[in-house]
Formats: structure tokens, C-alpha cells, sequence
């Protein structure tokens, strides 16, 4: 870290795939003074083919993450790959001396997630997870007005991600053993980072959970999905699961997620409800409603926080995409500017809460946290 204004910061890409096609690169390409050096993919044609989309006709294309690691010049690794290998590329690209940003979830279970968080303490190099949905600005202002009391105490929370039918059939996504689980890990993580983040709570007790793997198992002909029908036998993850999590303080929060859940309630990750003693909270697209109790009567006021004609948001920061904002703030602590904005020990928090779940589901009792 330190870097000056005027020296570039270099940075390798480990996995090719659609996050870091769609969002890692485009994302660091918005950045001026940070520079994609490197590309690897066990599939090299990835690689290549990410290298001549994105025009980056100087960057090295690798096959074995490890040789990637041997570049003294590079700064900054991103880690898109599958969840089982978050962790132990990451410790490795630490211990070579790299800043890591490594994707969503942080790893496929919180031991993992622990040894990734200690050996970021050892080397001294910094780790952030790829939670970019605390970049929406609804998801700011809320937390703003968290901390300003708006809402009291609160008391319980939803993070919440439903799908009615969006199971993702390409990669692993619908396999057990590479990503550790289905929506809860894959979309659900999101919601409850938001939501642990907004009400800055990161001190959980206990978790009951169940998962489910029943519309998984379906026929085509009742399938309907958003991309294409699925081999019911791949499809070896749940596809809906709900639990709850108690808090040290006493505060409950709700986990309700689905790739595929007969139901007309969809809602995208990344979103939260929290109600307090003042105030309650949700989001509806890009706006925010909060509901309480004014002069006697309720209310419901809605905050529209996506600009218009590229208004400034409310922190002064104009209508950027919150995958070119997760990469500037992320560039931004590097250079010695501001701080990190998702530490690892949040994310830590997000993987216990998580297995703890799966862990509930395969046990059929409570996990305790705290």
C-alpha cells in the first residue's frame, strides 16, 4: 500500500470467467492509474478470450495461478474463481506479497475464511471481498440514517433474496462440491452483508436453518427458468433455504433466499428490511421507504436515491456503477485515501452466519455463534 498518485498499480486476474468478464475488469478499466497485467484461467482459451475483449493487448496470460504469483510487479490480485478455491489462492497470493480482492462469498466455509483473515494480519497485505451491492446508494444512505438514530433500536431484519425461477445452469454454480451450497451462498450472502452492514452488527449467538431441495428435482416441462432448463441431477446444491440468526444483543435477523420458490415475491440480492423502535426500512428497486409514526399517524416516505440527468447522490458522488465504485474505493485505500470499505472480518462474520445454516439444516438443531 502507499502507493503514490503518479505510479500505476498492477494488477493480475485469477479466473476468466462471467464476474470477471462482466464486472472485476470492466470495473478496474473505469480506474485511471491501475493497470490488468495479467490474466489466468485453468481453461487458457478464458483468458485469451477475456485478453482481445477487453483490448488489453499487454497483458500476460497464465494457466497456473501460481506463475502469475512469481510477478514481483504485480501489486494487486483479483480472485474470480469457483468458491472452494477462494481461500487457498488467496493465502497464497498474500504470502507472495499481494493485495487481494477476492469475490463473493469469502470462502466455502468459515475455517476457510478464518485462515484467509489471519494470514492478511501475518503479511500485512490488504484483503477485501467483492461485496459491491454496499455501493448502491440506497444501501449508504440507509446506513447513514442508521447511524444518525433515525430508527431507534432495532430489533430484527430480513435480508432477503428470492428468485422465483433464476437458477444460473452455466459454470458450477449448481454444483455442491466446487461452491459449497445454492442461493444461501450464492445470492443470500449479498442480503446479509448489506444487512449486517447497515446496522452495524457483527456479533451473532445462535442460527436455526433449513434448506430445501425440492423444485431442484423438477422435469423441464415444470422448470420455466429465467436461463434455461437444468439436469435435475446436477443439480446437487439446494434451491431455497430460510433461517434465522440471533445476535449477542438480542437483535433477529431473517434469511429467506431462492433460486426456484413458487412464489410471485421476487427479490434481487442485495436488499434488507430493518425495523426499530423509531423507524422501519425497505427497498423497493433502487428506492428506499422508511415507515413510522408522525404526529399520531403513520407514513411511509420514499427515498429516491438513483439520480436523474446525473444529479449527484446525496454524498456528492455522481451516477456511477457500483462496480466501477467498488473498484475506486478499493484503489482508493490502496493509495493511502479513505478506508476499507468491506474488511474481512465483516465478511469472517457473513461466512459463520452462513455455514452455520448448512450446519443447522444438516443437524437438525441449532448452531451456536457467539
Amino acid at each position: 500500500m502507499g502507493y503514490g498518485k503518479g505510479e500505476t498499480i498492477r494488477v493480475g486476474i485469477i479466473g476468466c470467467g462471467g464476474i470477471a468478464n462482466g464486472k472485476h475488469i470492466p470495473g478496474i478499466q473505469a480506474i485511471e492509474g491501475v493497470e490488468i497485467v495479467a490474466l489466468c484461467d485453468i481453461i487458457v482459451e478464458k483468458a485469451e478470450k477475456a485478453k482481445e475483449r477487453h483490448g488489453l493487448t499487454n497483458a500476460k496470460i497464465y494457466q497456473d495461478y501460481k506463475e502469475l504469483l512469481k510477478d514481483e510487479s504485480i501489486d494487486d490480485v483479483q480472485i474470480c474463481t469457483p468458491n472452494r478455491s477462494h481461500s487457498f489462492i488467496t493465502i497464497d497470493a498474500l504470502e507472495a506479497g499481494k493485495n487481494v480482492m477476492v469475490e463473493k462469498p469469502m470462502a466455502i466455509n468459515a475455517v476457510e475464511a478464518k485462515k484467509m483473515l489471519d494470514t492478511a494480519k501475518r503479511t500485512g497485505k490488504a484483503l477485501t471481498v467483492a461485496y459491491q451491492n454496499r455501493q448502491k446508494p440506497e444501501m449508504r444512505y440507509l446506513r447513514d440514517e442508521v447511524a444518525a438514530g433515525t430508527f431507534g433500536d432495532i430489533y430484527y431484519a430480513q435480508a432477503t433474496a428470492i428468485r422465483r425461477r433464476g437458477v444460473p445452469t452455466w459454470g458450477v454454480f449448481m454444483n455442491e462440491y466446487e461452491q459449497g451450497g445454492g442461493p444461501l451462498i450464492d445470492i443470500c450472502t449479498h442480503s446479509l452483508d448489506v444487512t449486517l452492514w447497515v446496522i452495524d452488527n457483527y456479533k451473532p449467538k445462535v442460527c436455526f436453518g433449513k434448506t430445501f431441495h425440492k423444485l431442484s428435482q423438477l422435469p423441464s416441462e415444470l422448470q420455466g427458468n429465467s436461463w434455461g432448463g437444468w439436469d435435475p441431477e446436477k443439480f446437487t446444491v439446494e434451491d431455497s433455504a430460510f433461517g434465522m440468526c440471533l445476535m449477542e444483543d438480542g437483535t433477529l435477523i431473517r434469511l429467506e433466499t431462492s433460486w426456484a420458490l413458487n412464489t410471485t415475491h421476487n427479490v434481487p440480492e442485495g436488499r434488507t428490511t430493518i425495523c426499530g423502535t423509531l423507524a422501519g426500512a425497505d427497498c423497493v428497486e433502487s428506492d428506499l421507504r422508511i415507515n413510522g409514526i408522525r404526529d399520531g399517524r403513520p407514513y411511509v416516505e420514499t427515498i429516491t436515491c438513483k439520480p436523474s440527468r446525473g444529479a449527484a447522490y446525496f454524498d456528492g458522488v455522481g451516477d456511477e456503477d457500483i462496480k466501477i465504485r467498488e473498484q475506486r474505493v478499493w484503489y482508493n485505500y490502496l493509495r493511502g485515501e479513505g478506508e476499507l470499505f468491506v474488511k474481512p472480518e465483516q465478511a469472517y462474520v457473513v461466512s459463520q452466519i452462513l455455514e452455520g445454516i448448512y450446519e443447522s439444516d444438516r443437524t437438525g438443531k441449532e448452531v451456536i455463534l457467539g
